[in-house]
């Protein structure tokens, strides 16, 4: 299993970057700019061929890809076919364009999973197609009797057992009842975990902290939902639009109170991390798989559009100053102001995942 998460892990990875530079390279080749090489996974190069001007290649490392823009450096200026000839608006939207490919890609993928089906709320009868219908723990409180069990978000309760009789669950009512009528007694719940079956003794308090409840989890009936072929892609669309604002008011939220009071309101996960939320989606199915991918490729975007030196969003500052000023910022300046954002940029994703990796013991 966890050969098959790394597997997963690195080919999403890999993919979700090779979206982003995808977009730099039609973007770049509908600017009539050069596109000198387009890579597929990082050098040592395995083997390559020349297209329409422009050199691709597979190479051995496989995380993703890469695009060398000619004029790309500032170089080529006069000249037609340069990157750093056209006119900032054009130049701008090739720096973004991997921002807009990872969004899209996002949208597609959301549409695809509407009508393959999707994990969601089922409440009541909505006219949708459903399946695999159960009742899933979807919050589990800290220091709580079933953090203490080891009880994770998306397990699903299939039955209790105690005293030797079996009570099967269909409703999340019906699951909360029998805990509060055996509050103070120990259960034994019959959970689902991916393809696992597995069993959790626990003792669901007599006194709880307010808003937790006896067991210290939050339930709701889910299933996995599926539109019409023609529904999916309104849905797919609206589905992106939602989670990218979601997305950014949270990444708001974060350096809001990261800037003025000083703290980390919410967990930041790097490479590690996301391996590890990798290998509790895989175990989930491949319709979790499907929004997972969704997800990481909204917040690679949103990362990416973010104006801090050594990222799209960084770059097209430059040259929205550019536009104010009437002249390209000098390039060794640039070039220095870049240089040290990709240095903070890479400290700060070895202390995350330091930490991540901290978390694992």
């Amino acid at each position: 299993m966890i050969i098959l998460t790394i597997i997963i892990f690195l080919a999403l990875l890999a993919l979700l970057i090779l979206v982003h530079e995808f977009g730099h390279f039609v973007a770049a080749r509908r600017a009539g700019i050069r596109v000198d090489e387009f890579g597929l996974g990082f050098p040592p190069k395995v083997f390559s061929f020349l297209r329409k001007g422009t050199r691709f290649s597979l190479n051995m490392i496989p995380l993703g890809g890469f695009v060398k823009i000619y004029g790309e450096e500032g170089d080529g200026r006069g000249e037609p076919d340069s990157f750093s000839s056209k006119s900032v608006g054009a130049r701008i939207a090739v720096v973004l364009a991997g921002v807009a490919m990872n969004f899209l890609f996002a949208a597609i993928v959301l549409s695809f999973g509407f009508w393959y089906g999707l994990p969601g709320a089922v409440e009541g009868d909505s006219g949708l197609k459903t399946r695999d219908v159960r009742v899933t723990i979807v919050g589990v409180a800290p220091d709580s009797p079933a953090a203490a069990a080891g009880l994770k978000i998306g397990d699903s309760i299939s039955a209790f057992s105690t005293d030797g009789l079996k009570t099967e669950v269909a409703e999340t009512k019906s699951a909360q009842d029998f805990i509060v009528a055996h509050k103070g007694q120990e259960i034994t719940m019959l959970i689902k975990r991916g393809d696992e079956a597995i069993e959790k003794k626990v003792m669901p308090r007599v006194e709880a902290p307010e808003g937790q409840g006896a067991l210290g989890v939050a339930l709701e009936k889910t299933g996995i939902i599926s539109y019409s072929w023609y529904r999916a892609p309104i849905e797919g669309v609206k589905a992106a639009v939602s989670l990218t604002w979601l997305f950014i008011s949270a990444f708001y939220a974060i350096i809001v109170n990261l800037t003025v009071h000083g703290v980390m309101t919410a967990e930041v996960a790097g490479p590690v991390g996301i391996g590890v939320l990798t290998h509790q989606v895989t175990q989930l199915g491949f319709a979790y798989l499907i929004q997972f991918a969704a997800i990481l490729s909204i917040n690679l975007a949103i990362i990416n559009a973010f104006p801090f030196p050594a990222l799209d969003g960084g770059r097209a500052v430059f040259l929205l100053l550019e536009a104010l000023k009437g002249s390209p910022v000098a390039p060794k300046y640039e070039r220095v102001i870049h240089t040290t954002g990709f240095v903070l940029l890479i400290f700060l994703m070895i202390l995350v995942t330091a930490r991540d990796v901290i978390k694992l013991f």
